[in-house]
Formats: C-alpha cells, sequence, structure tokens
C-alpha cells in the first residue's frame, strides 16, 4: 500500500478528543491489532493547525506509541506521520479517502 510521509514541523498539533481503541468488530468488541506486530490499535482525534487553517484529524497508532496522559488540548508530537489513500466499494458503492497512522503519538507538556 502507498504510504505518504507526512512533515510535521510547521504545523501545531493538540488532542482533540483522548485516545480510544479502535475497534475491528463492534458487535463483539474486538479490538483491531497491527497485521504485523500483533499490538492492539488506538485512534486519537487531533487539531492539526497549519497556516491560519484547523482540522481535525484521526490518527492510527499502536497502543505501546500512545502517552497516558492525553487529554483534550494537550500539546503532541507525532512520530513517522503518513497517509494512506483507501478505496473500496460496499454494496455497489464505492468510496475512498485517506487514512493516517503514526508511530507514536507523545504530549509535549512541559515543552515550550
Amino acid at each position: 500500500m502507498r504510504q505518504i510521509p507526512v512533515d510535521t514541523t510547521a504545523a501545531t498539533v493538540m488532542v482533540a478528543q483522548p485516545p480510544q481503541k479502535k475497534m475491528a468488530d463492534r458487535q463483539s468488541g474486538l479490538v483491531a491489532t497491527d497485521r504485523e506486530t500483533g499490538a492492539a490499535l488506538m485512534t486519537v482525534d487531533v487539531l492539526f493547525v497549519m497556516d491560519g487553517n484547523a482540522d481535525v484529524v484521526t490518527l492510527t497508532v499502536p497502543e505501546t506509541g500512545v502517552s497516558p496522559d492525553l487529554v483534550m488540548g494537550t500539546p503532541v508530537a507525532l512520530t513517522s506521520l503518513v497517509a494512506r489513500p483507501w478505496e473500496n466499494e460496499f454494496n455497489g458503492q464505492k468510496r475512498h479517502g485517506i487514512s493516517f497512522r503514526a508511530v507514536a503519538v507523545t504530549a509535549l507538556t512541559g515543552k515550550g
């Protein structure tokens, strides 16, 4: 799958919603895992602010890469953020978008 590195050095990034377990199957409660490492996956909504524009972006991050102190408004650093284009078809309807994945989301509390 094609991955596009995302440079966050000129952006301000902060937690918009605290981390949650990423569900593979909501009905059974099955948590999604990384196919390569088997690590449980989390989602973190972050506010990405750059050049006067702000967007909320949902990131997928391995549970081991999520700082325990992430609460709404916490400034964070994103390690190895990549964007991945995706496309699927369900019931004859084509859908597409971009998903975002990071190796780690680390609180910057106390810095700056």
